[in-house]
């Protein structure tokens, strides 16, 4: 008996070559079909070398064999894995083969969101298989298996199963006010409830804003003066010579991107035509792409030539358009000047003194962007995703809400609701296919 249409198949290894490859098939009825691939009987959880044949029982690669049952699998179906060499035309000819049994193609994230549907993972847990495979830094690596390993979940969890307690002893207060054992409510209890409410998912916030970082990143744009030190400074921010450096104004027509590493903190640096008066048309069509840099910021770091006269530093500060965007004031070629290495914070303005060039005082700009894009060293930091901190700033707007109406129980109660909503997406409890859709799009087809 051949496998039912919904029975799945995909290459789970990344593409190209490399010493072993992985086709996944995961379904139900895969006894059929793993017996006519490797030409046995397959022993659950027990690898098994053996041979990968077709059609015609020729021999299509050599490798390991690893059958599943249901529900003791990742997919919480029947798995097969078969393990082979890993050249694209190999593994492509043993996925055809169990196309050819009956198999579809899997769609992207297919497998993770069976794992989900069959409660083999909550959807944070899901999605930090995601975030692992993308994970560029070692930081982001830990947060993404601390996630996976359902420490974030928990954590929501607890929060959520209080809010729940809160609740459903309020609304009996409201159902059943005159009914024998229902306590009537003490509102500074009440009070002192949200307040513990609030603080332990403040507490997460705080932790998973820092895995947002770590996943997202930052984007920070260098700015300033022509002959200002940007492309210096980009080179020995990265520590590689990615830009070109001249004493000729204007030699950066284009944005340069480049990704770094601070403390395991992922930065994409961007550095952007010096803006200026200008009739040259390459020229200008660079500082347009400067000024869309600049828009979609998180951080900006605009470079002043303290050798150069303040009309070109006004200039540029008026680019910042009011300053919406974190700023940090980076006072460039102190190497000329004689001036000291130094980081000075006031009134919210933030000013490194440093020389690109010596490399003196970079290391107080490192500090300075982390800062400025909000990261802090913690224990225990989750990887988290817009959509979570979205979720989280919801309850935490509803929990606040719900302190103001300890006096109104019908809309304390509703408040209680509207925080158990929002947890509950981030878990998955509740939530909208279009959504599960559009997480699971996104992941590696042999995921």
């Amino acid at each position: 008996m051949l496998p039912k249409p919904d029975t799945i198949a995909a290459i789970a290894t990344a593409p190209g070559q490399g010493g072993i490859g992985v086709v996944r098939v995961s379904g139900r009825s895969l006894v059929d079909l793993s017996e006519a691939v490797t030409g046995r009987k397959l022993a659950p959880r027990i690898a098994t070398y053996t041979s990968l044949l077709d059609e015609a029982g020729e021999t299509l690669d050599q490798g390991i064999a690893l059958y599943f049952t249901a529900p003791n699998s990742f997919t919480g179906e029947e798995v097969l894995e078969l393990q082979g060499h890993g050249g694209p035309a190999v593994l492509q000819s043993v996925l055809n083969r169990c196309i050819s049994l009956g198999a579809r193609l899997a769609q992207p994230g297919e497998f993770s969101q069976r794992a989900f549907l069959n409660g083999k993972l909550d959807l944070a847990q899901a999605e930090s298989i995601a975030d692992l495979i993308a994970a560029t830094t070692q930081q982001a690596a830990k947060s993404a298996v601390r996630s996976l390993n359902g420490e974030f979940s928990r954590a929501i969890t607890a929060v959520l199963d209080k809010t729940i307690r809160l609740r459903v002893f309020v609304e009996a207060t409201l159902d059943f006010p005159e009914e024998e054992g229902v306590v009537s409510v003490d509102h500074g209890r009440l009070q002192a409830d949200l307040g513990t409410l609030r603080a332990e998912l403040e507490h997460i916030q705080s932790l998973a804003t820092q895995g947002n970082i770590l996943r997202e990143g930052a984007q920070v744009v260098l700015i300033g003066a022509p002959n200002a030190g940007k492309s210096s400074l980009l080179n020995r921010l990265s520590g590689e010579e990615v830009a070109l450096v001249s004493d000729i104004p204007g030699t950066t027509r284009d944005t340069i991107r480049q990704a770094l590493q601070i403390e395991g903190v992922p930065i994409h640096l961007i550095d952007t035509a010096g803006i200026r008066e200008t009739e040259d048309v390459l020229e200008q069509m660079g500082i347009v792409r400067a000024r869309q840099s600049i828009d979609k910021a998180d951080l900006l770091i605009l470079l002043i030539d303290e050798s150069d006269a303040a009309a070109a530093q006004a200039l540029v500060k008026a680019e910042i358009r009011g300053g919406a965007t974190p700023t940090i004031f980076v006072h460039n070629k102190i190497d000329l000047t004689g001036m000291q290495a130094a980081i000075e914070s006031h009134e919210g303005t933030t000013r490194v003194f440093l020389s690109a060039k010596t490399g003196d005082g970079i290391e107080l700009l490192k500090a300075a962007i982390l800062n400025a894009i909000g990261w802090h060293r913690e224990e225990g930091i989750f990887m988290a995703r817009t959509r979570h901190m979205d979720a989280i700033n919801q309850a935490l707007t509803a929990l606040r809400g719900a302190e103001t109406l300890c006096s109104q129980l019908e809309l304390f109660a509703e408040s209680l609701r509207q925080t158990q909503n929002a947890l509950n997406q981030i878990t998955g409890e509740f939530v909208a296919d279009d959504l599960l859709g559009e997480i699971f799009g996104k992941f590696c087809v042999g995921k």
